[in-house]
């Protein structure tokens, strides 16, 4: 089900073998309110219990396919529609322990028609999220 908060309920999990997790997986909407090119999209900041990820190192996943910043910006003909779910992935070595956790994403998004000193827009999301499988 997709849910108006930027950060949606269900997708929140460590990623990687069981026994080599190699970071957390983070589930989010559309952080526009239309569809929207990928290259419009500057990557996407995540803090994790206060530990800070920059968006020069998460990635996104689309539809499949797996982004890195430079990748999001050569993205004009990938379109990301109302609807589709994206996942950032946050490289930790390890993963998260089982159990509740802080996150808060800033997805950074660029409008053609606003100025430049005023881009990249963070569209912020925050809320309480649970690791059930270590």
């Amino acid at each position: 089900m997709y849910e108006y908060p930027l950060i949606q309920a269900t997708g929140f999990r460590n990623y990687g073998p069981a026994d080599a997790r190699e970071g957390v997986e983070v589930r989010l909407r559309l952080p526009n309110y239309r569809g929207m090119r990928l290259s419009l999209l500057d990557g996407v900041d995540v803090t994790i219990d206060g530990e800070f990820f920059s968006h020069e190192i998460t990635m996104l996943r689309l539809h499949g396919e797996v982004y890195d910043l430079e990748a999001m910006r050569d993205a004009t003909t990938v379109r990301w529609a109302m609807g589709d779910f994206g996942t950032v992935l946050v490289p930790k070595v390890g993963g998260l322990a089982p159990g509740i956790h802080n996150v808060k994403v800033a997805a950074r998004t660029r409008s053609p028609y606003f100025p430049p000193h005023l881009q990249p827009l963070p569209v912020n999301g925050e809320r309480l999220a649970t690791i059930v499988l270590p």
